[in-house]
């Protein structure tokens, strides 16, 4: 017997102040047995001190759902796009200028 997925419309009302949007470059994920909870913060260069703009708290499945809902969009992303590159990361290949390296010669004279 085969289950047929029946799909839901949701009508999402989005209000002028939820449209602008908040940036965000740091998320803060902590946890419990019953929720998870998203801090969204952003950093600036030279600012030791940030604060939490938008708090998102929701249950283990839906940041499961949230978590594959993401690995989606990304790979879909990415096949459009190319591949997202993450800084810091070893595996990726060095952007934009690099500084020469180093090294040390010694010279003989005679």
């Amino acid at each position: 017997m085969s289950q047929q997925m029946h799909q839901q419309q949701i009508n999402v009302e989005l209000g002028e102040k939820e449209a602008e949007g908040i940036y965000s470059n740091l998320a803060i994920i902590t946890h419990s047995p019953a929720e998870f909870v998203v801090d969204f913060t952003r950093m600036l260069p030279g600012t030791p001190k940030t604060k939490v703009y938008a708090r998102i708290i929701m249950t283990p499945q839906h940041a499961k759902s949230l978590l594959r809902a993401l690995d989606e969009n990304i790979k879909k992303y990415e096949a459009q796009f190319g591949e997202i590159k993450i800084l810091g990361d070893p595996k990726a290949k060095p952007l934009g200028f690099q500084p020469a390296v180093e090294t040390s010669a010694t010279i003989e004279t005679k």
